[in-house]
């Protein structure tokens, strides 16, 4: 080999070495912060926050609450991979305190995610459901305000209002008429007049065009047949009695007859827990008494299902004008198109009632 040749061989070698000795700590710091960006987009994009048990969990979060606390609350039930990055991501994106909410978050969660929807408020939504044992307003506001974050003297107030409620075509009678049993996705921070527009629009949903022209065919507005089938659900808990019961008083009102349903003088009492009806009770001056004053009461006795005012949309068509408990106390009723069959018939039932000392 050639003297230029050695020495280019020569300068070779210690250029490698010299490079490798510089490039190996650059490498080295590139891969570190290479895996450093990795690690930082891992917790803040895909995983941060890690659920013990594989599952989604929930949270509701108050008014006031402070993100330490939420901390605390998801710390049982998710691990926490870098506390350290968690409390950087929070200072990077000014995050003070999470707006109020209940807010749902999937088993694996980066601190992104969980902080824009902290943030946002973008809520995971609740349902809520009430059954027809809801008879007043102030017994649908508290159910209502147990299940939302909501102040049941808000509801109370709207049910009340007829300045309010005159243009969706109620009032504070009817207003109940509006909320038709059921189960609803809101969000939990939703307003009492928020809510209102949703039952509004549900109410509407529900009286489509069809059952519309049904109850006019009845010679009843959608309010009052919802006022009616809450009657008929207050009679019996049998369904299979529904529609004759419905007939009943529809034969009634196409009479001109007193509707005389005891349920509606249980609930001008005030005493929903009352097993017998006596003369005292029927003496009572209330609109709600149909033993007294002719008609429909002018509210419904409880929320009424949807099931049961499809009933009384279709009701058969029957003779029936009166009926009595059965009194074997099966929970079924004697229906009968005669006052005189119906007079020895209640006569039984009154006699059973006695003899069982229920007062």
């Amino acid at each position: 080999m050639s003297k230029k040749k050695c020495i280019f061989v020569a300068a070779m070698k210690k250029g490698w070495k010299i490079a490798l000795c510089i490039g190996t700590p650059i490498l080295i710091a590139a891969m570190v912060i290479g895996i450093g960006f990795g690690v930082s987009y891992y917790r803040l994009e895909v995983c941060n926050f890690k659920s013990y048990d594989g599952d989604g969990h929930g949270y509701y979060v108050y008014p006031g609450m402070s993100l330490d606390s939420l901390k605390t609350l998801m710390q049982a039930d998710y691990k926490i991979i870098s506390e350290a990055g968690w409390r950087m991501d929070v200072r990077r994106a000014a995050f003070a305190a999470p707006k109020a909410g209940y807010y749902r978050f999937p088993a694996h969660i980066g601190d992104k995610h969980l902080i824009r929807r902290l943030q946002l408020g973008q809520e995971t939504p609740v349902r809520i459901s009430w059954t027809n044992a809801i008879r007043t307003n102030a017994g649908l506001a508290h159910h209502l305000a147990k299940q939302l974050l909501l102040d049941s003297a808000d509801v109370v107030n709207l049910l009340e209002d007829d300045s309010y409620l005159k243009p969706l075509g109620f009032d504070h009678e009817t207003a109940r008429c509006m909320f038709i049993p059921n189960t609803y996705e809101v969000y939990w921070t939703i307003s009492a007049e928020q809510l209102f527009n949703r039952m509004y629009k549900e109410y509407n949903a529900f009286w489509n065009d069809k059952r519309r022209h049904q109850a006019d065919s009845l010679g009843l507005s959608p309010i009052e047949v919802s006022i009616l089938a809450s009657i008929v659900e207050s009679e019996t808990h049998n369904k299979k009695e529904h529609p004759a019961i419905a007939s009943l008083y529809l034969n009634r009102l196409r009479k001109g007859m007193l509707l005389q349903a005891c349920p509606t003088a249980i609930y001008a009492n005030g005493d929903f827990k009352l097993r017998r009806v006596l003369k005292r009770h029927l003496k009572i001056d209330s609109p709600y008494n149909t033993y007294k004053y002719p008609g429909l009461p002018p509210g419904p006795i409880r929320c009424a299902y949807g099931e049961t005012m499809d009933i009384v949309l279709n009701a058969p068509k029957t003779d029936y004008i009166y009926m009595v408990a059965n009194p074997d106390f099966s929970g079924t009723h004697i229906f009968s198109a005669s006052y005189a069959n119906h007079a020895r018939l209640a006569k039984e039932y009154q006699h059973e009632l006695n003899e069982r000392k229920i007062r």
